[in-house]
């Protein structure tokens, strides 16, 4: 077994190979890279990335745009189309109008200015043109690729590693898992309690697939006495109003957890269970601000007291 834990995209990201080879530590090297330079591609909050770019020519026509931020987009707006809109990539100026508008270490211990909503305006409006590979942008938008951008990094980094190795790729709690382990059984994976972050609320087996958990526990600041965090609600422009702390859904693949779980938590536990039950190929686990957990049947199949 060997790992690799370094800071890429806001979050901690831990590599881990099931393999004693000489030839895992350099593709694990390389795997950091990858994150490193997708990073310094899609980032909204480096000026000189090639989103700030687009982001600062909305407005004036189709852009052309290297391949790694198109399939990035591509990805996001897949993602808008299977949650209605409600996970979106159109909520640049949204975040920074609530006071998002730099990396969140600094934006936790700096200032915050004065906090407000705007409308987010319809993802639908972005044009692509995939035979040019272009990306038009309507003047005033913003994209935000944020975790979407991670865990499609993640998905893909553990997707090329596990070609060679077993690997599990966790990207700050968004998680990609190419396949069993070399003695062919489970991962491990622990659900962390978000009212005690230290201390787990369920173990997980995982053989492959996703595990990707969302929250407004984490990403929160203060200001003028309110307390904000980073999921924005498209349908109000402001971060969301949900009964729900964190979500946590294991799925086929990464993408498809992280957008269940953003989705549930916008929705809430009502809408948001309703919309689950329709989806059989998921599990969730939803903890309330309140306190309480609510596991759907799907998960006890995932639950390590199930079987290892």
């Amino acid at each position: 077994m060997q790992q690799l834990s370094f800071r890429a995209m806001g979050s901690t990201i831990n590599i881990i190979i099931d393999s004693d080879k000489a030839a895992a530590y350099p593709a694990l090297n390389a795997a950091r890279k990858t994150f490193l330079r997708y990073e310094r591609m899609l980032s909204r909050f480096r000026p000189q990335s090639e989103l700030s770019a687009l982001n600062r020519r909305a407005g004036t026509g189709p852009v052309r745009v290297g391949q790694t931020l198109w399939c990035a987009v591509q990805q996001a707006l897949r993602a808008a189309r299977a949650s209605d809109g409600l996970v979106t990539p159109a909520v640049g100026a949204a975040l920074i109008a609530a006071g998002y508008d730099r990396d969140f270490t600094a934006l936790a211990s700096g200032v915050v200015r004065t906090s407000q909503s705007v409308p987010s305006p319809d993802w639908r409006l972005i044009d692509c043109d995939a035979h040019r590979r272009t990306i038009t942008l309507p003047a005033g938008m913003r994209l935000d690729l944020g975790g979407s951008a991670k865990g499609w990094t993640a998905a893909l980094v553990a997707r090329r590693l596990g070609r060679r190795f077993p690997t599990l790729v966790d990207a700050g709690g968004d998680i990609a898992v190419s396949g069993p382990r070399r003695n062919g059984s489970s991962w491990p994976i622990e659900v962390a309690d978000p009212f005690a972050p230290d201390r787990g609320i369920e173990l997980l087996r995982i053989r492959r697939g996703g595990v990707a958990t969302s929250g407004i526990d984490y990403r929160r600041w203060q200001q003028g006495g309110h307390v904000y965090h980073h999921l924005i609600d498209p349908r109000t422009g402001a971060p969301a109003t949900t009964d729900l702390l964190s979500v946590t859904v294991i799925a086929p693949n990464l993408q498809e957890a992280e957008l269940a779980a953003k989705t549930i938590l916008l929705l809430g536990t009502e809408a948001g269970l309703r919309w689950l039950d329709t989806r059989p190929q998921l599990a969730g686990l939803l903890v309330g601000v309140d306190g309480r957990i609510i596991r759907t049947s799907t998960l006890e199949h995932y639950c390590w007291r199930a079987g290892g």
